[in-house]
């Protein structure tokens, strides 16, 4: 997904608890929900961000040669104006664009027992 395009909020915002239990029935699992997914989106911002700073690296780093590259600091600066992971999930899962299930739900449904 791209992140970049996202218009999710870039602060926190005060939400109704209601909105966040519609889906899981549960306020804690949907907490789990979103912070397992605010950790994969982290990993992958995190992965682009280096790919692209190791771009401009060089094989000898010595402390004299150390001088700042625009490019590096421009990118830098991109990537902190970015939304937090945690808003981009919240945004995703306030949308239905998150995919979860529970497996010891499913697995109780089938033996007929009720968790709510």
């Amino acid at each position: 997904m791209d992140y970049k395009k996202l218009k999710s909020d870039t602060t926190a915002v005060t939400r109704r608890m209601r909105d966040f239990s519609k889906g899981t029935g549960n306020i804690y699992e949907t907490c789990a929900v979103l912070s397992k997914r605010a950790n994969q989106i982290s990993l992958e911002v995190k992965e682009e961000l280096n790919k692209k700073i190791s771009e401009f690296s060089t094989s000898n780093d010595n402390l004299e040669e150390v001088f700042e590259n625009r490019e590096q600091i421009e990118i830098a600066k991109f990537y902190e104006k970015l939304s937090k992971p945690t808003l981009i999930a919240v945004h995703e899962f306030l949308n239905d664009q998150i995919y979860y299930r529970n497996p010891s739900r499913e697995a109780a449904k089938l033996e007929g027992k009720s968790f709510e």
